[in-house]
C-alpha cells in the first residue's frame, strides 16, 4: 500500500504542475506576429517614408517586438500618428485603417485585447494635398520673417502653420513683448476644392523691460563679479538676444560648467521681467599636455596648470611650458616658460585685462636666441566672431652665434584683430578664419625701431552633402618695415619650412645669409615672409580620415617683400584619426622646390595642420 499510495501522489503532482504550466502559457502574451505590413495608396515615396517613420507598429518591427499587448498598444497610438505625419505632410482627408488579424483596431476594446497576433495590416488613403487657399495672421510685429512655406497657394503643411506662430511670437520678442503668445487660430479645410484657410491670432501683451538677475548656484565667485560679467541690462528693453550674450559671458570665463536663465513667469511692477540665473561651477584647476613630432623639428613637448577662479572674481592664472626639439637635427633644446593671468570684464563688460611673463630659448638654424618679455594688454569681444587684442610689452633678446652676442631692448604696442567663423576650430569643415596683427616697436640702445606686420588667412570648404570631403587651403603673410635687418629683433624676423609653414622641408630651414665677417656667414630669419599652403581633406570611415597637402614659402631679406628671396615648397599625404576633441595628425611629406633639404619629413600632432 506504501507502494501504490506514493504512485498517486506522483500522478497528482504531475496532474498539477500541467495544469500550471496551462494556466501560465494561457495568461502569457502572444509572440506569434507572422506580418506586418504598411500600404499608402496611390503617394509619393516621401509621403511613404514619412508614415513609416512616425508608426510605433514599424518601430517594435524593428526592435523585434512581439508580445501583443505592446503590438496592439503601438496599433492604437499609430492612428494620431500617421494622422499627424499626414497632416505635416498637407493631406486632411487621409482614412486610416489598422487591422489586426482581419478585425480594425479601433473597435477593439481596450480590455479585449487579443491574446496572440498574428498579421497586421495598416492602410492609408492619403486623399489630395491640400494648399493654402488664405495663410495670415495678426497683429504682425515690424520685422517678423514668416516661413516661406506659410503662404496662398503653398502646399499646406502643418508644420508651416506651427512655425509661423512660432516666428510670429518671436517676432513681437524681438521688440520687447516678452510675454506675446498665440490667443487663437482659424483653420478650415475645404474638401472640395482641397484648400486650408489659416489664421493664426496673436497677443503680444505689454512692451517689457529687463528687471533683477537673481543668482543661484555660486559658490566661490563673488556676486558682484558675477553681475559684472554678465552685464545684465537692468532696466533696457527687453531682447532675447542680450539673455544669449549674458550666458555666452559667463562661459566665456571658463569658471562655470552650466549656466541657464529663466524668464519669470509672470511679470513685475512696471512691466518688468525678473531672470533667474543658474549657475553650476567647474572644478578650479586643470592641466593637460600635448606632443608633436617630426623627422627634422624632433619632438615638442608641452603643459599647462590652470586655475580657474583665483581671487573669486573668474581671475585665471595659466602656467604652461614646453620643450622644443628633442632629437632634432643639428641643433639643440629650446624651452618656453610663461605665466599669465586674465581678469574678464576688466576695465568694461566685454574686455579682459591680462598680464603676462615669458622667458623663451628658440635655437634657430645658426643662432640661440634667450628673450625674456613682460606684457600687459585688453582683450575685447566685439561681436560672436571677432575680437580685438591690444597691448604694450618689454622685451629683451640676446642673440648668440659664432661670431659673438648681440642683445636687443625694446618696447612693443601689439594689436591684433581676429574674425573667426570656424565650424570648429580643431577640425574646421567650413567658414573662415583671418588673423591681422600690427606692432610697432621702438628699440632701446642699438636695436632698431619700427614696426611688425603679419597676416593669416585661412578658408574652409566642404564638398557635397554629406561633408566628407573638405577644400581647405591658408595663405600667410608678413614683414617688418623701419630697421635694417642688422639692427631687428630675432624674434621678429621670418623663416620658412616646418609644421607650420612648409610641410616636407625641414625646420626653419629657409632664411637669408648674413655675413658676419669675410669669412663668417650665418642663416639669419629674413624681413619678409610669403607662405601659401592647400589640403584635401577625405573621410575615409567616421573615425579615419586622409589628407593629400602641398605648401610653399618665400623669405626675402627686405621689408615689404623687396630684396633678395628666395622659394621652397613641399607636398605629402596625411591621415587623421577623429578623437571627438581633435584628430590627431599624421602627415609624410617631400620636398618640391628649393635647395633647403631633401628626403622625407614626418609630423605628427593634434588638431588639423590649420
Amino acid at each position: 500500500m506504501t507502494l501504490q499510495s506514493g504512485r498517486t501522489g506522483i500522478v497528482k503532482s504531475s496532474v498539477l504542475a500541467l495544469s500550471c504550466a496551462v494556466v501560465a502559457f494561457l495568461a502569457s502574451p502572444g509572440r506569434a506576429l507572422n506580418s506586418l505590413s504598411i500600404n499608402v495608396q496611390g503617394a509619393r515615396d516621401d509621403l511613404t517614408d514619412a508614415l513609416t517613420a512616425a508608426s510605433l507598429l514599424k518601430q517594435a518591427e524593428r526592435e523585434g517586438t512581439t508580445d501583443s499587448q505592446s503590438l496592439f498598444a503601438a496599433a492604437r497610438a499609430d492612428y494620431a500618428r500617421l494622422l499627424g505625419a499626414l497632416y505635416a505632410e498637407g493631406y486632411y482627408s487621409g482614412v486610416i485603417r489598422i487591422r489586426i488579424d482581419g478585425q480594425e483596431a479601433a473597435n477593439i476594446a481596450p480590455l479585449d485585447a487579443p491574446r496572440t497576433i498574428s498579421t497586421i495590416k495598416v492602410t492609408v488613403k492619403p486623399g489630395p494635398r491640400f494648399t493654402f487657399g488664405k495663410a495670415r495672421m495678426k497683429p504682425y510685429a515690424k520685422g517678423t520673417k514668416l516661413p516661406p512655406a506659410y503662404g496662398d497657394t503653398k502646399p499646406a503643411y502643418s508644420t508651416a502653420i506651427v512655425e509661423a506662430a512660432e516666428a510670429g511670437v518671436e517676432g513681437w520678442r524681438n521688440v520687447g513683448h516678452a510675454k506675446a503668445q498665440v490667443s487663437g487660430q482659424k483653420i478650415v479645410a475645404d474638401h472640395r476644392s482641397a484648400t486650408l484657410s489659416s489664421e493664426i491670432l496673436l497677443s503680444p501683451g505689454p512692451r517689457v523691460r529687463f528687471g533683477d538677475l537673481n543668482v543661484t548656484g555660486n559658490e566661490r565667485m563673488r556676486l558682484e563679479r558675477i553681475r559684472k560679467i554678465a552685464g545684465f541690462p537692468t532696466g533696457e528693453v527687453f531682447d532675447p538676444s542680450e539673455m544669449e550674450t549674458v550666458a555666452k559671458r559667463l562661459r566665456r570665463t571658463g569658471v562655470f560648467r552650466s549656466v541657464a536663465l529663466t524668464e519669470a513667469e509672470t511679470l513685475g511692477p512696471g512691466d518688468t521681467l525678473d531672470v533667474d540665473l543658474a549657475l553650476a561651477e567647474e572644478a578650479l584647476r586643470r592641466f593637460g599636455f600635448g606632443i608633436e613630432a617630426s623627422t627634422s623639428d624632433g619632438m615638442n613637448l608641452s603643459g599647462y596648470w590652470l586655475h580657474r577662479n583665483l581671487l573669486g572674481g573668474a581671475e585665471r592664472l595659466r602656467v604652461d611650458a614646453a620643450i622644443d626639439r628633442i632629437g632634432a637635427q643639428d641643433t639643440d633644446l629650446g624651452y618656453s616658460l610663461g605665466v599669465r593671468i586674465d581678469r574678464p570684464a576688466t576695465p568694461v563688460t566685454d574686455a579682459t585685462a591680462f598680464i603676462e611673463a615669458r622667458a623663451e630659448r628658440t635655437e634657430v638654424v645658426d643662432q640661440t636666441v634667450d628673450s625674456l618679455k613682460l606684457s600687459f594688454g585688453l582683450t575685447r569681444v566685439l561681436s560672436d566672431r571677432l575680437t580685438a587684442e591690444a597691448g604694450i610689452a618689454y622685451i629683451h633678446s640676446t642673440a648668440k652665434d659664432a661670431a659673438g652676442s648681440t642683445d636687443f631692448d625694446l618696447f612693443a604696442l601689439p594689436l591684433s584683430l581676429t574674425w573667426d567663423d570656424r565650424d570648429n576650430p580643431t577640425d574646421a569643415r567650413k567658414g573662415y578664419y583671418l588673423d591681422l596683427d600690427a606692432t610697432p616697436f621702438l628699440g632701446l640702445n642699438t636695436t632698431g625701431s619700427g614696426g611688425q606686420i603679419k597676416a593669416d588667412a585661412r578658408a574652409y570648404r566642404s564638398l557635397g552633402g554629406s561633408g566628407r570631403v573638405v577644400l581647405a587651403g591658408r595663405f600667410q603673410l608678413g614683414t617688418v618695415v623701419g630697421p635694417d635687418l642688422a639692427d631687428t629683433p630675432p624674434d621678429f624676423l621670418f623663416f620658412s619650412g616646418g609644421g607650420g609653414s612648409v610641410r616636407g622641408q625641414p625646420f626653419q630651414s629657409l632664411g637669408v645669409p648674413v655675413m658676419k665677417s669675410p669669412t663668417l656667414t650665418i642663416q639669419s630669419g629674413g624681413m619678409s615672409f610669403v607662405g601659401f599652403s592647400g589640403e584635401i581633406r577625405a573621410g575615409i570611415t567616421e573615425k579615419i580620415g586622409a589628407v593629400a597637402f602641398y605648401d610653399a614659402g618665400f623669405v626675402s631679406d627686405e621689408g615689404l617683400w623687396g630684396g633678395t628671396g628666395e622659394w621652397h615648397s613641399g607636398a605629402g599625404l596625411g591621415l587623421r584619426y577623429d578623437t571627438g576633441i581633435g584628430p590627431i595628425r599624421l602627415d609624410v611629406g617631400l620636398p618640391v622646390s628649393g635647395g633647403t633639404g631633401d628626403g622625407v619629413q614626418i609630423y605628427v600632432g593634434i588638431g588639423q595642420a590649420f
